[in-house]
């Protein structure tokens, strides 16, 4: 009687399951090619790239600096005087540890800067999905542009309305 009872109560959760589950609508869009496709992200990109040159230029005027100096140690070595070889070599080794700081320092900043430049347009570009999804009337939307689709089943590509709710060509 219990086995009835079980193969009575799977049988009726996976009707409840399957219908559950055909009733749903999925759709699917690669985030990356929309945001490929955002003006904002170009305005991103730019203010960006101009930052970086910036980090850049110091950073070369520091590397000059210290080959300079190290070109200059290197000529005078061999008639400095210990005291002046230690001092000398220590404000070396203090300008090559203010660079590589100054390198990790740079890439961290340019890397929060990429993200705070960065999150309106993903907001952005979540709302309209989300909109397009909702009157649609759409489940589920998987985001193929990062690579969580392993198999693709029917579904409907949500970029060109999505575009169109964005007022992308």
């Amino acid at each position: 009687m219990n086995k009835v009872l079980f193969k009575g109560l799977i049988i009726a959760l996976l009707t409840l399951f399957t219908q559950d589950f055909y009733g749903q609508k999925f759709g699917h869009i690669n985030s990356n090619d929309l945001l490929l496709l955002m003006p904002e992200r170009k305005e991103a990109e730019a203010t960006l790239q101009k930052e970086a040159q910036e980090l850049e230029a110091t950073l070369t005027s520091m590397t000059k600096e210290y080959q300079e100096k190290v070109a200059i140690y290197q000529k005078e070595l061999p008639t400095m005087s210990d005291i002046l070889k230690e001092t000398k070599g220590k404000e070396i080794q203090s300008l090559e540890q203010r660079i590589q700081e100054f390198q990790v320092n740079a890439q961290d900043a340019l890397q929060k800067r990429e993200a705070e430049l960065l999150q309106p347009i993903i907001d952005k570009a979540r709302a309209a999905v989300k909109k397009v999804a909702d009157d649609n009337k759409y489940s589920y939307v998987f985001d193929s542009g990062l690579g969580v689709l392993v198999h693709a089943p029917e579904g409907d590509d949500l970029l060109p309305l999505v575009k169109t709710e964005l007022g992308l060509p």
